[in-house]
């Protein structure tokens, strides 16, 4: 019995110390960059994602975002989640066509740096995760 107090204790402890929250160690850059982008928001929750990318997760109009920013400051992209129903027509054509017996996991509408606007839709294929990434005019990018 102590054995297992000393694990539980051990293992709380460890994984109290070890998540990813980094809200005082976000860097002074991280937080001007998103305050210039996001000005009406201003207590996002900061992590860092397995790039080492700065993730800020806040709510816009009521609506959860996540945005993610290299460490010297630079806006990458912004995310949301939404439903299928959502997606413009030629994306919701582009699934049917493509996709249309496979399960839907998730789908995310993304404002990146580079791509601009796009839909990540996550299909579960024989048990594994496949991302797709389709433009508004029903086009895959990836």
């Amino acid at each position: 019995m102590k054995n297992i107090l000393l694990l539980l204790t051990f293992l709380s402890y460890s994984f109290i110390c070890c998540t990813n929250q980094v809200k005082g160690q976000t860097p002074e850059a991280v937080k001007a960059a998103f305050q210039k982008k996001y000005p009406d928001e201003n207590d996002p929750d900061w992590t860092v994602d397995k790039n080492g990318n700065f993730e800020s997760k806040f709510k816009k109009n009521g609506e959860h975002y996540r945005a993610d920013f290299s460490p010297e400051g630079k806006w990458i992209e912004t995310e949301r989640n939404i439903k299928k129903k959502d997606l413009p027509q030629a994306v919701q054509d582009r699934i049917k066509d493509d996709y249309d017996d496979i399960k839907i996991y998730e789908i995310e509408e993304v404002q990146h740096h580079s791509k601009g606007i796009f839909y990540d839709v996550e299909f579960k294929i024989d048990g594994k995760k496949k991302d797709v990434e389709i433009n508004a005019a029903g086009i895959i990018i990836n």
